[in-house]
């Protein structure tokens, strides 16, 4: 038996990889279905009994048992008591392929470049680097281990088991307003100070949603966004690839510098202004309230929009976080960005749009060609932690946590870097904006200290002429992280400085 045609060919055709985290069994299963696929099995062909199979491929025999049954439950081959495990023809049969003998995973060759022309976009080109450095200094981003893993499964597993998502998946377009929503803007009106109702907003996967969708509504070719002399990347990138003709505006200790606009740019020539409510990204410098009242005051006067991205609101440590401009908004000029749930996952962390209603209304046409079904469980499971106040508690006992961080390194920083570098210590946020006082090649720095196992993104270095400064993120790292991140970073300074 151990030579029949059917175990030699599983001998020359199946591969596995026990190192990958994609179990045996699974691995197995998708080449027999491949090799059914292309016609090296077909119907009724008798396959070796699980003993058998488990010699041939030396894997344990409850592994060729969970095979089998994963082939079965798919419905490639029958299971006959007794008698055996037979392929069964699939009902939508697809043509057969031919293909040279080698393994099965590697019996395509896809081609690398398209056979016909198509528009390239310089403006989305891809920030990210990889790297295997065990530390990382990211521009800012919350702690993953300090959400709750056990709570989530329940919260979840609730929302589920809910009677009503059914009826919502079934009934999407209900011309009510979801409790989401209300949920929503009743917590916002509670907690930032908005007077809006649930026809003043949509919810998004991400601000970078949010945004873009903004920016379609907004901006036409040649339009003229301003944004802060150093700004954020991404938004750059959105409003780039909607046709947007950037201008930076200076910004110092007060943040934006308005009186600069007022004197550089006329009524009409503006098409919008993209600001951070609390923290400019990514100098951490917080624009004043003298300020913010003379841009929405210009803003009226002069007929563009101020895009108000309110993207680190949950992380506020001294004092109380500033109400956004979109809440004493009366002219309809803001359009505010936010986020919920930033003390929860990623996946149930969610975006969200604040507008007047005929501007919300636009928007929601858009949401409905991108995302037309959303993510009704995200959505139900967020009302309901909003309605017990689990966002709020968990908001609360992170903060304290962050708080400690950022004391830490300030501390640390003062220790390694009091002498070649200069910050001020942020009320909120997840970042530290640390400027070196000797211009040295920032490049040489990352490469320096990814020899120390500590990776620098390009993302959070800013290099011109008058900066020479990082993004310093310390959400993601522990107290003792952090100190190791600091002595890392100092030997690589040492280092290219010598």
């Amino acid at each position: 038996m151990i030579g029949s045609p059917v175990n030699i060919l599983f001998k020359q055709l199946i591969d596995f990889d026990k190192s990958i985290p994609q179990p045996v069994y699974i691995q197995v299963a998708q080449q027999i279905i491949n090799a059914i696929q292309r016609g090296y099995l077909t119907k009724g062909t008798l396959l070796p009994g699980t003993r058998v199979f488990g010699q041939l491929l030396k894997i344990h025999r409850n592994t060729a048992v969970a095979i089998y049954e994963e082939l079965a439950s798919q419905g490639w081959v029958e299971i006959i008591p007794n008698k055996g495990t037979f392929i069964l023809e699939p009902e939508l049969k697809t043509a057969k392929i031919k293909a040279t003998s080698q393994k099965i995973n590697q019996a395509y060759n896809y081609a690398k470049t398209t056979g016909f022309p198509f528009q390239k976009s310089f403006h989305l080109a891809s920030t990210t680097q990889l790297t295997d450095a065990k530390y990382i200094i990211n521009d800012g981003k919350p702690d993953l281990r300090l959400h709750p893993v056990h709570q989530f499964s329940r919260w979840y597993s609730a929302a589920m088991n809910r009677k009503t998502l059914i009826k919502k998946w079934n009934r999407a377009n209900e011309s009510s307003y979801s409790l989401f929503q209300t949920q929503l803007s009743n917590y916002l009106n509670a907690t930032r100070g908005f007077h809006i109702k649930p026809n003043n907003l949509i919810s998004t996967r991400s601000t970078e949603m949010s945004l873009y969708i903004v920016s379609q509504l907004l901006i036409k070719q040649n339009d003229v966004v301003l944004v802060g002399q150093l700004s954020n990347y991404a938004a750059n990138m959105i409003f780039q690839q909607a046709g947007a003709t950037i201008k930076t505006i200076p910004v110092d200790a007060n943040g934006l510098d308005i009186d600069y606009i007022r004197k550089h740019f006329i009524k009409g020539s503006i098409r919008c202004i993209y600001i951070c409510a609390h923290r400019d990204y990514p100098t951490m410098v917080k624009l004043s309230v003298e300020r913010r009242l003379a841009l929405m005051q210009l803003a009226a006067a002069y007929g563009f929009a101020i895009i108000e991205d309110d993207y680190d609101y949950d992380f506020q440590f001294e004092g109380s976080a500033m109400l956004p401009m979109a809440s004493a908004d009366v002219n309809g000029m803001v359009i505010y960005l936010g986020k919920l749930g930033q003390s929860l996952f990623p996946s149930f962390q969610t975006g969200f749009v604040i507008a007047p209603e005929n501007l919300i209304s636009e928007a929601k046409n858009y949401l409905q060609l991108l995302d037309a079904q959303g993510d009704l469980i995200q959505q139900q499971m967020l009302s309901e932690l909003i309605n017990e106040g689990e966002i709020y508690r968990l908001m609360k006992k992170n903060i304290i946590i962050y708080k400690q961080r950022r004391d830490c390194l300030c501390k640390l920083l003062t220790q390694y870097f009091s002498e070649i570098a200069q910050w001020e210590i942020p009320a909120g946020g997840l970042a530290i904006w640390l400027q070196f006082q000797q211009h040295i090649s920032l490049v040489k720095l990352a490469e320096e200290a990814e020899k120390h196992d500590l990776f620098l993104p390009k993302t959070v270095l800013y290099q011109d002429k008058n900066t020479c400064a990082i993004r310093f993120g310390f959400g993601h790292l522990d107290l003792e992280e952090i100190e190791t991140v600091i002595k890392k970073l100092k030997s690589a300074y040492n280092k290219v400085t010598e």
